[in-house]
């Protein structure tokens, strides 16, 4: 399937990996706390993902493209006993989210700083409770569309690292991308769209806090979409 072709580190699902330069306290956690907090692929997977986490956790969660990281940190720091692995190829971002776990002091966040994919190949079979997708790039031309993140070999890693029942959310202001996901899900069959009713999509998930896309999207007149999928049996 051509359409479904770039599987690897190559299908740039991300844009550039670099914005203004650090000021000098980002660079030094870049190169002091990143390295602590960096899921290390070079390693198998522990059989039990709470390892990765100094303290024991209930849940695992994975957050992929975490912006600027205001819903990673408000997260981690609302679900003490939920390790959460954070992916952003961003450079400018990452250094932002290691200064909010700084002044947070949380200690149940790790980081992974480059393709998503790589990261989900290294997981165990069902080792995820949840994965985020928030305001993805929604690569709005449509001679990119292939490389939206959601796709069905992408759905096929969800759908092996997430446990049964466990929770695809998604999230996005862009119309044609939110159509795009509710179509690769149901073409997948390995996940069940849980809203009943308008209000289950239209409405934020709980204690959502708003990030900066949202506002962004919110001044230029767009409302959001929010889409939570269960993790099923495929059939």
């Amino acid at each position: 399937m051509d359409s479904e072709r770039r599987s690897r580190a190559t299908e740039a699902f991300f844009g550039r990996r670099k914005g203004k330069p650090l000021r000098e306290r980002q660079a030094d956690m870049m190169a002091t706390r990143l390295p602590e907090l960096k899921v290390d692929l070079s390693q198998p997977a522990p059989a039990a993902l709470g390892q990765l986490f100094p303290e024991p956790v209930e849940r695992i969660r994975l957050e992929i493209g975490f912006g600027g990281g205001e819903h990673l940190i408000h997260r981690a720091k609302e679900n003490p006993a939920t390790g959460f692995i954070g992916v952003e190829p961003f450079i400018n971002s990452m250094a932002k989210l290691l200064a909010h776990v700084e002044e947070a002091g949380v200690n149940n966040i790790r980081l992974y700083d480059d393709d998503a994919t790589v990261l989900l190949d290294w997981l165990p079979d069902a080792s995820l409770d949840q994965i985020d997708l928030l305001y993805p790039d929604p690569w709005p031309k449509k001679k990119h569309w292939k490389r939206r993140f959601v796709s069905q070999v992408n759905l096929n890693r969800f759908h092996r690292a997430l446990k049964p029942g466990g929770l695809f959310c998604f999230a996005s202001d862009i119309d044609t991308y939110v159509n795009w996901t509710l179509q690769h899900t149901h073409s997948h069959g390995g996940f069940a769209w849980t809203a009943q009713e308008p209000r289950d999509w239209l409405t934020p998930f709980a204690n959502w806090p708003s990030t900066r896309y949202e506002a962004k999207a919110r001044r230029e007149g767009r409302s959001s979409a929010y889409l939570t999928f269960e993790r099923v049996l495929i059939v």
